[in-house]
């Protein structure tokens, strides 16, 4: 017995070995010829399917609904003017109000106007025999165009970053005087690694806008910039690049198809300098464009990056607005002259400014109409032949009953005239369980109207299954990029942050990392901490949409993504 016991257990190990040398090498086989990311894509692949198995979504049955055809109303879309701060008031009932960008009228290194513009405030200067003051509001460039151009808030003066949003300001119709050139120097650069630097030096001999974009469309350089709609520097390296690619017509054929090729290469349009940051911190961008004055201030950049300035100086231009009686043009006036005494410029250089002198202007001015046409150029070239496909992942439970559905729908409803028609969209809704109530499809007038319908119709009730929804909608895009392989997949996952049921993030953040989809996460009344690490995962932006701001707010991040 013993004999036969022992003859049955090497028997069975023999059986063991060969089984595993088998399968090892049906696997083996299988994955011959085969990078690590093919392995592991294919591994992902397998594991999404199996948890949609699991989540097992219904399908709703789409909704059309009423359309609206007009165009965007941006005046509308703008929040109260309340909603940026003033940094300096007023000190007396003569004065004139000054949007600044917010470079210079914010705090710490970032406040040297709002020092100045109190000083000002506190020199008791007069204009007309009476004492007069300034009151400086803090908003970015492109947004205080906006509001300018649209008409919905005009201050008496304005200090852009740069001379481009005052051309584009002009362009619209809006009375406009340069009451100075500059207020402060600044210049625009792009920021490099210093290994990629030197690598580039080695290949092109230089290293400027032309050599840097050329070295993107060979795919040598990995670089992102900011929203030419909304950044001053963003709006400049859009018109500096295609002035590279033909300074006689920027705006012609050849120049189009030049920055087509190099768009190509480019990862992503940051909504934000910030969202831009956090994208080079973790390694994926070797480039990014950015101000000296910032970059200065930057301790890590300094030590391991190279600055390489581009396009018009941003030396803050101030200019008169509107049809202003006498004595507030002469306020103005008097407040330029203050600004730029030497002892106010000297202390410029404390807050970074003013560094660079030397650097002049690679492009002649612009004016605002070649500005406009520009930015109308990136909207509609800026995906190339890769068009967008997203998912919009909706909130629909308990937690969002009321007011934050509300916001979620009006949200929705008026940004998706921002949706760019060659793009294709879906909509999934979540609360403990998961519905595709809008299969992914070109986003026509007959999905546009599919869409508002099926946004129109979500009601709230239930827990909230976040992770499972973002699954269902990673799957609809795989399945549909598998029919339609040059679309860039986007997720936009609409809530209040509050998980409570289904997948956690952990279960999912690896497939996420490994097909790289970007999650914008939008949060109404929100978790945001939560929100935003959905997004940080593969750097996409997270908005807090409160009540007045949210349509603005998705309106731009639409504009940039899609």
């Amino acid at each position: 017995m013993a004999k036969k016991g022992k003859f049955f257990l090497i028997s069975m190990i023999m059986l063991v070995l060969v089984f595993g040398l088998v399968y090892g090498g049906i696997t083996l086989t299988s994955n011959f010829g085969k990078s690590t990311t093919q392995v592991t894509t294919e591994n992902a692949g397998k594991e999404l399917g199996k948890l949609y198995a699991d989540i097992a979504p219904a399908t709703a049955e789409p909704v059309k609904g009423q359309i609206d055809l007009d165009p965007v109303d941006v005046a509308e879309s703008l929040p109260d003017i309340s909603k940026f701060p003033v940094t300096v008031e007023n000190t007396t009932n003569d004065f004139v109000e000054i949007f600044s960008s917010t470079e210079k009228s914010g705090s710490g290194v970032d406040g040297w106007l709002t020092e100045v513009a109190e000083a000002f405030n506190q020199a008791n200067i007069t204009a007309g025999g009476k004492q007069v003051s300034v009151k400086i509001r803090n908003i970015a460039s492109g947004t205080a165009t906006d509001y300018i151009k649209s008409g919905k808030y005009v201050p008496d003066a304005f200090t852009p970053s740069n001379e481009l949003w005052g051309e584009m300001v002009e362009a619209s119709g809006v009375k406009t005087k340069l009451i100075s050139k500059r207020l402060v120097g600044n210049v625009p650069g792009i920021v490099i690694s210093k290994a990629k630097y030197d690598a580039l030096v080695n290949t092109y001999g230089s290293v400027n806008v032309k050599t840097i974009t050329e070295a993107i469309a060979n795919n040598e350089l990995t670089m992102g910039y900011t929203d030419p709609f909304a950044s001053s520097t963003g709006l400049n390296f859009l018109v500096t690049a295609l002035n590279t690619y033909d300074s006689a017509n920027p705006l012609g054929e050849k120049a189009i198809q030049g920055f087509e090729k190099f768009q190509a290469n480019v990862p992503f349009t940051a909504s934000t300098t910030i969202q831009m940051r956090e994208a080079a911190k973790s390694g994926r961008l070797d480039a990014f464009v950015l101000e000296y004055q910032t970059y200065v201030n930057t301790a890590d950049l300094k030590s391991g990056y190279v600055f390489t300035p581009f396009g018009v100086r941003h030396d803050s231009p101030l200019y008169a607005l509107g049809q202003l009686p006498q004595n507030k043009q002469e306020i103005i006036q008097k407040f330029a002259d203050f600004v730029t005494q030497d002892q106010y410029q000297k202390k410029a250089v404390e807050f970074g400014f003013n560094g660079l002198q030397d650097y002049k202007s690679e492009l002649a001015t612009v004016d605002g109409g070649t500005l406009l046409s520009a930015q109308k150029v990136w909207k509609e070239k800026k995906n190339g032949s890769n068009p967008i496909a997203a998912v919009f992942v909706t909130d629909v439970s308990g937690s969002m009953a009321g007011e934050p559905l509300n916001r979620l729908k009006e949200s929705l409803r008026k940004g998706q005239k921002y949706l760019g028609t060659d793009n294709s969209i879906g909509l999934v809704s979540y609360s403990s369980d998961v519905t595709v109530n809008l299969p992914i499809a070109k986003y026509d007038t007959n999905q546009q109207s599919m869409f508002v319908g099926t946004v129109d119709s979500l009601q709230a009730s239930g827990g909230t299954a976040t992770f499972d929804g973002i699954v269902v909608a990673m799957k609809m895009l795989e399945d549909y990029k598998a029919a339609n392989p040059n679309v860039k997949p986007l997720i936009f996952v609409l809530s209040d942050g509050e998980t409570n049921e289904g997948h956690s993030l952990k279960d999912i953040r690896d497939l996420v990392e490994t097909y790289k989809v970007p999650i914008y996460t939008i949060g109404y009344n929100a978790d945001i901490k939560a929100l935003e690490s959905i997004s940080s995962i593969n750097e996409a932006a997270s908005i807090n949409a409160d009540t007045d701001d949210v349509v603005y707010k998705i309106g731009n991040l639409f504009n940039v993504q899609m």
